[in-house]
């Protein structure tokens, strides 16, 4: 079973698995067509994180590969430029990107084919072009602006000098000649060989901060997952700098309430859910930064019962909090990531994610490689003596994170929500869907979601009026959610017969599909 927010990926995929790969296999595949076909929200310039579980050793690993900035990003060299916040876009933005050095090291550890095999697909469709998806192209026409304003972007993507319409052939063989190289060189292509001089020699050029020596020094790592129980159930997250430990907090505090006894999308329900991300949101925001660069032991306290039982004495049933964390950005972030998950007959699954953050990431396209830089760069801050601020060869505060929800030490629910700070959220509502409401894979991700932004309650349409109504009178400011809440994919493994059920979001252009 496979489950990716693009058609044309899950079929990739579905072949790999069909011709006798594994997971692992199908899941490269998988991503790299996801970094061709939807190619705001991915691409071979941006992150990857993913849980893998090893039928084999019954263990699930967690794989970071995420990029860390350019040794010459200091505090005084964006005072020297004048900068007193992060830039969101361009040049002194883009840290090093670890998508590439991530397929190699899944396929490395536990792959049955080469890399070359598994990018061949994307190669085709980066080569030959493929049909734009629906929701592709509006993403592609509201970055109309920002992609024309570079020659080289909008040589690359605004072929004939608009984007591409729903239903349009787009090729980018720009793109197709750096995949061929990686396919014919590993990934030294992109860290060490012509991809990276000719990235770093675009930096260069635009007066950016990364180089040569950054992007071969990447590295991915092997990381020992985070998780936390819920009723019965652990909930399996990656350890920072991402924001894995918000949904164990989050769940923590709501394990606390009748979340059940409240109702599905009721006033209570919400307001409870909402508030429980206010305080673990205010931890992001205090703590979240670089795990080299934590205070020792805060993250063990921070998904600890005790703690969370202390937190939870500050929720009042009838009211909002007032209190805001300074320094959360969630009112900014959306994020555009692509989220993937495959299941195979040997026992084997992965949770997968790769992001540009932003929508085409950095916003420009560096040189004649067909490759978008992301942004992950803005995640830092500059706020003097904060674990996040910016520093030389440093992750910053990241937001990517896929989940896997275990019963009986046994896969259960392999999952991911897309969106920024919406994922962890996103994540104890999709959790709670499952083990409070006894919902199936499908009907978890289609259910109505909120997402709190800044000072506001972004609900859903079906979320009615009668609840809206109640939530204001308990303090909440309610906007619009559409468009606000991400997109799910999951893949949930019957523990009695093992029987894959694959869900794919009706917000998406998706497709679950086995065989």
């Amino acid at each position: 079973m496979i489950a990716t927010s693009q058609s044309l990926a899950s079929a990739a995929g579905l072949k790999v698995l069909q011709a006798g790969s594994n997971a692992i296999d199908a899941a490269v595949t998988a991503a790299a067509v996801l970094a061709v076909v939807e190619p705001s929200m991915n691409g071979i310039g941006g992150d990857l994180l993913a849980l893998v579980y090893d039928a084999k050793t019954r263990k699930i690993y967690g794989l970071d590969s995420t990029g860390r900035s350019a040794h010459a990003a200091t505090p005084a060299e964006f005072a020297r430029r004048g900068h007193t916040e992060m830039p969101m876009r361009g040049p002194l933005v883009v840290d090093v990107p670890g998508v590439v050095e991530g397929w190699h090291q899944l396929l490395s550890r536990f792959g049955s084919i080469h890399l070359a095999d598994a990018i061949a697909p994307a190669i085709h469709f980066a080569h030959d072009g493929f049909p734009v998806a629906e929701l592709m192209a509006n993403e592609w026409l509201a970055a109309e602006a920002m992609l024309a304003a570079d020659p080289a972007t909008a040589a690359t993507f605004l072929p004939g000098g608009t984007p591409p319409r729903q239903g349009d052939i787009f090729a980018n063989p720009r793109l197709a000649r750096s995949l061929e190289s990686i396919a014919r060189e590993g990934r030294d292509a992109f860290y060490q060989g012509a991809i990276a001089r000719a990235i770093a020699a675009d930096m260069k050029s635009r007066d950016g901060l990364l180089d040569e020596r950054d992007l071969a020094d990447h590295q991915a790592e092997w990381v020992e997952p985070i998780s936390a129980s819920y009723r019965g159930h652990e909930l399996f997250e990656m350890p920072p700098s991402t924001q894995g430990f918000v949904a164990l907090e989050m769940l923590n505090i709501m394990e606390g309430f009748d979340i059940h006894g409240l109702g599905h999308n009721s006033a209570d329900y919400l307001h409870v859910i909402s508030e429980a991300k206010r305080i673990a949101f205010a931890d992001r925001s205090a703590f979240l930064a670089d795990r080299d660069h934590m205070p020792k032991g805060v993250l063990q306290r921070l998904i600890s019962k005790e703690y969370a039982a202390a937190r939870r004495q500050e929720i009042d049933p009838s009211k909002a909090a007032t209190r805001h964390a300074s320094l959360d950005f969630a009112s900014v972030d959306h994020g555009d990531t692509v989220y993937l998950t495959v299941a195979d007959g040997a026992g084997n699954v992965v949770s997968f994610i790769q992001s540009l953050f932003n929508a085409f990431g950095a916003g420009f396209v560096a040189g004649e490689t067909g490759i978008t830089l992301h942004n992950r760069g803005s995640g830092f801050n500059l706020a003097a003596g904060h674990p996040n601020q910016i520093g030389p060869h440093k992750r910053p505060l990241h937001t990517l994170v896929p989940a896997m929800l275990v019963r009986d030490g046994k896969p259960w629910v392999a999952f991911g929500v897309m969106g920024g700070d919406n994922q962890a959220q996103a994540h104890a509502q999709i959790v709670a869907n499952f083990v409070d409401f006894g919902m199936h894979v499908q009907e978890a991700g289609d259910a109505a979601r909120m997402r709190h932004m800044g000072d506001e309650l972004a609900l859903e349409s079906a979320i009615g009026a009668d609840v809206r109504q109640a939530l204001e009178a308990k303090g909440h400011v309610i906007r619009d959610g559409r468009g606000q809440v991400g997109g799910y994919q999951a893949i949930s493994i019957d523990p009695k017969t093992g029987v894959l059920l694959g869900g794919s979001d009706l917000r998406k252009d998706g497709l679950a599909i086995g065989w």
